[in-house]
């Protein structure tokens, strides 16, 4: 059990810096106003977990799930930043932008989980 907690918090700890340093990097491409960096970090993070939950249990490497799937991609994934960007959004009175990045970080979050279990699928068969 204590294993699986320090894998946690090692995981936690490198998937939020990745997640900082990757906003970083995509508010400085395309700007502040809609949240953009979060939707991509929680799209590609959604697409990291459908790869990573294939590879680890075809792999029988399950035992890194805490530290991969909970920590890094918990980590990483930032779906109380979402809410808050959302209803920031919809207090300023962009309830169509707040909808659009709703519906969009749902969908394409749903879309790349399932492109990645499909793609982890093909290349492991």
């Amino acid at each position: 059990m204590f294993t699986a907690l320090l894998q946690v918090a090692l995981g936690g700890a490198l998937g939020a810096s990745a997640r900082y340093l990757t906003g970083i990097a995509i508010t400085r491409a395309v700007g502040h106003g809609f949240p953009v960096a979060i939707m991509v970090t929680n799209v590609l993070g959604s697409f990291l977990m459908g790869v990573l939950v294939v590879v680890l249990a075809k792999k029988g490497g399950t035992a890194y799930a805490p530290l991969l799937m909970t920590g890094l991609l918990g980590g990483f994934t930032t779906f109380s930043a979402f809410s808050l960007d959302a209803l920031t959004l919809f207090e300023r009175g962009q309830v169509t932008a707040a909808a659009g990045y709703v519906l969009g970080s749902v969908v394409f979050s749903l879309i790349a989980i399932v492109l990645g279990v499909w793609i982890a699928r093909m290349v492991l068969a």
